[in-house]
Protein backbone atom coordinates (compact mmCIF):
# COMPACT_ATOMS: atom_id res chain seq x y z
CA UNK A 1 0.00 0.00 0.00
CA UNK A 2 2.93 2.48 0.57
CA UNK A 3 6.73 2.35 0.60
CA UNK A 4 8.47 4.29 3.69
CA UNK A 5 11.29 7.23 1.97
CA UNK A 6 12.22 9.18 5.21
CA UNK A 7 11.67 9.10 8.57
CA UNK A 8 9.28 12.62 9.96
CA UNK A 9 10.58 14.37 13.04
CA UNK A 10 12.98 13.18 15.89
CA UNK A 11 10.63 11.08 18.01
CA UNK A 12 10.56 7.76 15.34
CA UNK A 13 8.20 8.94 12.53
CA UNK A 14 8.10 7.24 9.25
CA UNK A 15 6.89 9.37 5.98
CA UNK A 16 5.10 7.48 3.72
CA UNK A 17 4.33 7.27 -0.38
CA UNK A 18 0.85 5.78 -0.65
CA UNK A 19 0.37 3.63 -3.41
CA UNK A 20 -3.68 3.56 -2.84
CA UNK A 21 -5.86 5.33 -4.95
CA UNK A 22 -6.85 7.57 -1.94
CA UNK A 23 -4.01 7.85 0.10
CA UNK A 24 -5.25 8.80 3.23
CA UNK A 25 -6.77 5.24 3.36
CA UNK A 26 -3.36 3.91 4.41
CA UNK A 27 -4.07 6.29 7.64
CA UNK A 28 -7.04 4.68 8.76
CA UNK A 29 -5.37 1.10 9.13
CA UNK A 30 -4.79 0.41 13.03
CA UNK A 31 -2.40 -2.53 12.01
CA UNK A 32 0.98 -2.06 9.24
CA UNK A 33 3.28 -4.69 7.82
CA UNK A 34 6.40 -3.14 6.63
CA UNK A 35 9.11 -4.99 5.40
CA UNK A 36 11.22 -5.93 2.53
CA UNK A 37 11.22 -8.81 0.20
CA UNK A 38 7.99 -10.59 1.71
CA UNK A 39 9.78 -10.69 5.25
CA UNK A 40 7.34 -8.58 7.24
CA UNK A 41 7.07 -7.04 10.50
CA UNK A 42 3.63 -6.07 12.29
CA UNK A 43 3.50 -2.86 13.81
CA UNK A 44 0.35 -0.82 15.86
CA UNK A 45 0.05 2.36 14.13
CA UNK A 46 -0.33 5.09 17.22
CA UNK A 47 -1.08 7.74 14.75
CA UNK A 48 -1.38 8.49 11.09
CA UNK A 49 -2.21 11.49 9.26
CA UNK A 50 -2.34 12.63 5.31
CA UNK A 51 0.68 15.53 5.31
CA UNK A 52 -0.28 16.79 1.62
CA UNK A 53 0.41 13.87 -0.83
CA UNK A 54 2.30 11.67 2.32
CA UNK A 55 1.00 9.81 5.26
CA UNK A 56 3.16 10.73 7.79
CA UNK A 57 3.01 7.78 11.36
CA UNK A 58 3.85 6.96 14.25
CA UNK A 59 4.72 3.25 14.95
CA UNK A 60 4.64 1.42 18.33
CA UNK A 61 8.54 0.56 19.17
CA UNK A 62 10.23 3.13 16.98
CA UNK A 63 11.09 5.98 19.03
CA UNK A 64 13.85 8.24 17.56
CA UNK A 65 15.00 9.28 14.36
CA UNK A 66 17.75 6.48 13.83
CA UNK A 67 15.17 3.41 14.25
CA UNK A 68 12.61 5.11 11.77
CA UNK A 69 15.45 5.75 9.00
CA UNK A 70 16.11 2.12 9.56
CA UNK A 71 12.74 1.29 7.82
CA UNK A 72 13.78 3.45 4.92
CA UNK A 73 12.84 2.03 1.70
CA UNK A 74 10.21 -1.13 3.57
CA UNK A 75 7.19 -1.56 1.73
CA UNK A 76 3.94 -1.18 3.94
CA UNK A 77 1.03 -3.13 3.53
CA UNK A 78 -1.76 -3.92 5.52
CA UNK A 79 -3.39 -7.53 6.65
CA UNK A 80 -5.48 -8.82 3.97
CA UNK A 81 -8.53 -9.42 6.51
CA UNK A 82 -8.57 -5.72 7.08
CA UNK A 83 -9.11 -5.02 2.94
CA UNK A 84 -12.92 -4.22 2.30
CA UNK A 85 -14.02 -6.97 -0.64
CA UNK A 86 -13.54 -5.38 -3.73
CA UNK A 87 -16.60 -4.86 -6.15
CA UNK A 88 -17.48 -7.10 -9.12
CA UNK A 89 -15.06 -6.78 -11.88
CA UNK A 90 -12.29 -5.05 -9.44
CA UNK A 91 -9.03 -6.52 -8.19
CA UNK A 92 -6.37 -5.95 -5.49
CA UNK A 93 -2.68 -5.90 -7.87
CA UNK A 94 -1.72 -8.36 -5.75
CA UNK A 95 -4.26 -10.98 -6.42
CA UNK A 96 -3.08 -10.51 -9.97
CA UNK A 97 0.20 -11.45 -9.74
CA UNK A 98 1.29 -14.77 -10.94
CA UNK A 99 -1.45 -14.89 -13.22
CA UNK A 100 -1.02 -16.13 -17.00
CA UNK A 101 -2.06 -13.83 -19.87
CA UNK A 102 -2.93 -15.16 -22.83
CA UNK A 103 -4.25 -12.77 -26.07
CA UNK A 104 -7.45 -13.19 -28.12
CA UNK A 105 -5.50 -15.39 -30.68
CA UNK A 106 -4.78 -18.28 -27.83
CA UNK A 107 -1.08 -17.26 -27.41
CA UNK A 108 0.36 -17.37 -24.22
CA UNK A 109 2.10 -13.94 -23.09
CA UNK A 110 3.58 -14.73 -20.10
CA UNK A 111 2.62 -14.13 -16.56
CA UNK A 112 2.17 -11.05 -13.96
CA UNK A 113 5.12 -10.22 -12.22
CA UNK A 114 4.10 -6.63 -11.34
CA UNK A 115 1.52 -4.40 -12.13
CA UNK A 116 1.65 -0.30 -11.40
CA UNK A 117 0.31 2.72 -12.51
CA UNK A 118 2.59 4.95 -14.94
CA UNK A 119 0.32 8.12 -14.39
CA UNK A 120 -1.96 8.23 -17.24
CA UNK A 121 -2.75 4.26 -17.20
CA UNK A 122 -2.28 1.32 -15.13
CA UNK A 123 0.20 -1.10 -16.68
CA UNK A 124 0.63 -5.07 -16.63
CA UNK A 125 4.59 -5.92 -16.12
CA UNK A 126 4.50 -9.83 -18.11
CA UNK A 127 7.77 -11.79 -17.85
CA UNK A 128 7.89 -15.15 -20.36
CA UNK A 129 10.84 -17.57 -20.79
CA UNK A 130 12.70 -19.76 -18.25
CA UNK A 131 14.62 -16.81 -16.30
CA UNK A 132 12.05 -14.39 -17.15
CA UNK A 133 14.19 -13.00 -20.36
CA UNK A 134 10.81 -12.01 -22.18
CA UNK A 135 9.44 -8.97 -20.79
CA UNK A 136 6.20 -6.82 -22.13
CA UNK A 137 4.85 -3.89 -20.36
CA UNK A 138 0.84 -4.11 -21.29
CA UNK A 139 -1.59 -1.46 -20.53
CA UNK A 140 -4.43 -2.53 -18.47
CA UNK A 141 -6.94 -0.81 -21.25
CA UNK A 142 -6.16 -4.04 -23.59
CA UNK A 143 -7.72 -6.33 -20.83
CA UNK A 144 -10.77 -8.36 -22.23
CA UNK A 145 -11.51 -10.02 -18.81
CA UNK A 146 -9.77 -12.02 -15.48
CA UNK A 147 -10.72 -15.01 -14.33
CA UNK A 148 -8.80 -15.24 -10.87
CA UNK A 149 -10.44 -19.02 -10.88
CA UNK A 150 -8.37 -20.13 -13.59
CA UNK A 151 -5.63 -17.89 -13.24
CA UNK A 152 -5.48 -15.84 -15.96
CA UNK A 153 -6.12 -12.11 -18.18
CA UNK A 154 -7.13 -11.99 -21.22
CA UNK A 155 -5.70 -9.83 -23.25
CA UNK A 156 -6.33 -7.91 -26.61
CA UNK A 157 -2.44 -7.51 -27.14
CA UNK A 158 -0.09 -9.77 -30.19
CA UNK A 159 3.04 -11.36 -29.34
CA UNK A 160 5.35 -8.96 -31.75
CA UNK A 161 4.01 -5.70 -30.30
Amino acid sequence: MGRIFGSWGVKGGVRVDPFTEDPETLATYETWLVGREGAWKEYKVLEARLHITQVVAQLEGLTDRDAALKLKGSEVAVPRETLPKPDDGSYYWSDLIGLAVVNTGGESLGAVKEIFSNGAQDVIDVVAGEAGEVKRLIPWTVVQSVDLKARHILVEWQLDW
